[in-house]
């Protein structure tokens, strides 16, 4: 297998990881990446079908050793739908799948498009953040109402999942397990009472329809329905902000401002910068892989990254085209494990990105955009930009 050094916080990656990836494929559809230590798929062929193989999973076959200050976020952990795999994975999902419906989903819509006026008409001036001002509360504030939790806890339930989510970052520090931890105890003590109140008084919300969620007899367990709250927070909010702020980003960058919003061009945002780029495996079985054999036990990459630039799958996969026909991607995922939110953060993209153009469509780059060193996520530290005079 063809070895890759990369060091994934490297300013010049961070900025750009796509010539990297074009380096790393062109050794391969499987490369051993040497900072990870991981073997990695490149192309979309061997993302795809790695996704979508039940006989490579979340969970290792050796269960690991959790150190002591990070058994808050592991008991959580424990009951993610996101690192479980079936039986218990399939109940968890369909129960959750009878709360978290698409007509409840599709219902948003206008929801979506009152809160992104709402912001604009109270941004600060001319020069502004797009980040802080815009792509960072609409999805919270949403989540939030979606969950029925009050929206004053906004600054809690942000503080909490961008704690929780640097256990994902590359490099992580000693520090930032432990405010993973911290974050995990408060967070799950939140709604551990919160549940325990909807039980007592429902309301037409996600946590009581969670609640009421039963098929054959089973029910979720409040464990099971604060991992899932956490999950739809934490994974829902960042990838929607990030594919926010990219999206606005490569419009701006392209001369595209503003644009129709159609399904097409959601869908080319989503490929073209995705907000995750790397998810890992665990080989079930001796598994070959594009002609390489992943032992049994063996953790493996697939850059999501990567593959949503494949020239196999697409024509000029560099190339920003609002006017691709759309196609399958990796930006949410595939398989077993694809975005139980991708419908959400579709519908959140494509109404903000919508009211956006309609009420800003002078906005301009300010400053040179800024990546944020987030590896294995993908996205924005902010985004300077200036809005002209608002239409009303």
């Amino acid at each position: 297998m063809p070895k890759f050094a990369q060091n994934p916080t490297d300013v010049r990656f961070v900025q750009d990881p796509y010539p990297a990836y074009d380096r790393m494929r062109a050794l391969g559809p499987l490369v051993y990446w040497q900072d990870y230590a991981l073997p990695c798929t490149t192309s979309f062929a061997a993302t795809n079908a790695v996704l979508r193989d039940r006989r490579f999973g979340r969970v290792p076959l050796e269960p690991p050793t959790i150190p002591p200050h990070l058994a808050p976020f592991y008991a959580i952990e424990a009951h993610s739908m996101l690192e479980l795999e079936p039986p218990r994975h399939t109940r968890l999902r369909g129960l959750v799948l009878r709360a978290f419906t698409s007509r409840r989903i599709a219902a948003l819509a206008p929801e979506i498009d009152a809160l992104a006026h709402g912001l604009i008409d109270t941004l600060p001036g001319d020069e502004f953040d797009l980040l802080e001002h815009f792509a960072r509360p609409l999805p919270v504030i949403i989540i939030a109402r979606l969950l029925g939790v009050p929206e004053s806890m906004t600054a809690d339930l942000l503080r909490w999942s961008n704690a929780m989510v640097g256990m994902y970052q590359a490099g992580r520090s000693r520090a930032m397990e432990d405010a993973a931890a911290v974050a995990a105890t408060e967070f799950s003590a939140f709604l551990r009472d919160y549940i325990d109140a909807r039980r007592a008084r429902p309301a037409d919300d996600l946590v009581t329809h969670l609640i009421a969620a039963e098929e054959d007899g089973q029910t979720l367990s409040t464990e099971e329905m604060i991992a899932t709250c956490i999950l739809l927070l934490n994974a829902g909010h960042e990838a929607t902000v990030h594919s926010l702020g990219l999206a606005v980003k490569t419009l701006l960058q392209h001369g595209l401002w503003p644009a129709p919003i159609t399904d097409a061009l959601v869908e080319e945002c989503l490929r073209y910068d995705p907000a995750l780029h790397l998810f890992t495996r665990w080989a079930y079985d001796d598994i070959d892989v594009m002609g390489v054999t992943i032992p049994r036990g063996a953790q493996l990459a697939c850059l999501l990254g990567a593959a949503n630039r494949c020239p196999r799958q697409w024509d000029q996969p560099n190339k920003f085209d609002p006017t691709r026909p759309a196609k399958p991607h990796t930006g949410f995922g595939a398989g077993l494990h694809f975005c139980l939110g991708a419908p959400l953060a579709r519908l959140e993209l494509q109404r903000a990105l919508s009211v956006l153009g309609a009420r800003l469509p002078r906005l301009t780059l300010a400053a040179p955009p800024q990546l944020a060193d987030i590896y294995h996520f993908h996205g924005l530290e902010r985004l300077i930009v200036a809005q002209g005079t608002p239409s009303p």
